[in-house]
C-alpha cells in the first residue's frame, strides 16, 4: 500500500506526510507513537494506561520510552449479538457505561437486549481484572496525567467509556494516544480530552487492522507478561489506590 496520510503531532497540530500507511506490528506502532508523546517524558505524575488486549503492546513501548509506569484500564465494547464488531456502546472500570444513542435509535434496540449484553461484558471485564492484576488494586489516577493507549480507534466508543471513567475518578489530565484512527473520530474525541494524538489518520479508514502488517491477536498471557516486564524495567512502582 502507498499514498499520503495525515499525521497528527503533539499539541494537536497536523501536517501532510507521505509514508507507508501501516505499522509493522503493535510494538512498532508504540515506538512511533512514543515519539509524538516525547514532551510528556519523565513527568512525575505521568501514568500510562493501556486498553487490553491490543493496546498493551503499544502502551508497553510508550511507557518504556517515557519512563512511566504502565497499567491496564479495562473497557469492554457492547456489540450487537451476532455482529459483535459493531458497537452500540461500551462499559469501563468503575461502573461507567456509554451508549450510542444514534445507533440504538436507528436499529430500535430493545432495553432488555442492551442489559443482557451489558451483563455479559461486565462479567468478562471482571474476569480480566482478576487475571491481569491478580490481587493488585486498580491504579489511583487522582491527580495524575493519564495517557490512554489503544492500538487504534474506529468509532471511539470504548475510548469514550474509558475517558468518562477516568474523569469520574479524578484524573488531572487525560491524553488519548493511538497509532491509527479515522480523522472524524479523532476530531470528535478532541472535545472530551485534554490532548489527543493520532499518529496516522488515513482516508478512507476501513479498519484498524488494515494499517498493520502483523495484527495477530494479543493473548491474556502476553498482557500479563508485558505488565510484569514493565514493572521490572521501570524504576516506578505501580500507582495503586
Amino acid at each position: 500500500m502507498a499514498g499520503c496520510v495525515r499525521v497528527l503531532g503533539y499539541r494537536r497540530q497536523s501536517q501532510s506526510l507521505c509514508m507507508p500507511p501501516y505499522f509493522l506490528d503493535r510494538a512498532d506502532a508504540g515506538r512511533r507513537l512514543a515519539t509524538a508523546l516525547s514532551d510528556y517524558a519523565d513527568r512525575p505524575d505521568l501514568l500510562i494506561l493501556a486498553l487490553p488486549r491490543g493496546g498493551v503492546p503499544v502502551g508497553f513501548e510508550v511507557a518504556r520510552a517515557l519512563h512511566a509506569p504502565l497499567d491496564v484500564f479495562l473497557v469492554r465494547k457492547l456489540g450487537f449479538p451476532g455482529h459483535e464488531e459493531f458497537a452500540m456502546g461500551a462499559i469501563a472500570t468503575g461502573g461507567v457505561r456509554i451508549l450510542d444513542g444514534e445507533v440504538l435509535r436507528m436499529f430500535n434496540v430493545p432495553i432488555d437486549l442492551i442489559e443482557r449484553v451489558t451483563e455479559i461484558e461486565r462479567r468478562e471485564l471482571e474476569r480480566r481484572e482478576r487475571q491481569y492484576r491478580d490481587d493488585r488494586p486498580p491504579p489511583d489516577v487522582s491527580g495524575h496525567t493519564v495517557v490512554l493507549i489503544d492500538d487504534g480507534l474506529a468509532t471511539g466508543s470504548t475510548m469514550r467509556a474509558a475517558v468518562a471513567a477516568l474523569r469520574k475518578e479524578g484524573a488531572k489530565k487525560i491524553v488519548v494516544a493511538v497509532p491509527v484512527a479515522p480523522p472524524e473520530t479523532c476530531e470528535a474525541l478532541r472535545e472530551e480530552v485534554d490532548d489527543i494524538i493520532c499518529a496516522v489518520t488515513p482516508e478512507p479508514f476501513r479498519a484498524v487492522g488494515v494499517w498493520y502488517a502483523d495484527f495477530s491477536q494479543t493473548t491474556d498471557e502476553e498482557v500479563r507478561e508485558l505488565l510484569a516486564r514493565a514493572a521490572r524495567e521501570t524504576r516506578h512502582e505501580p500507582v495503586s489506590r
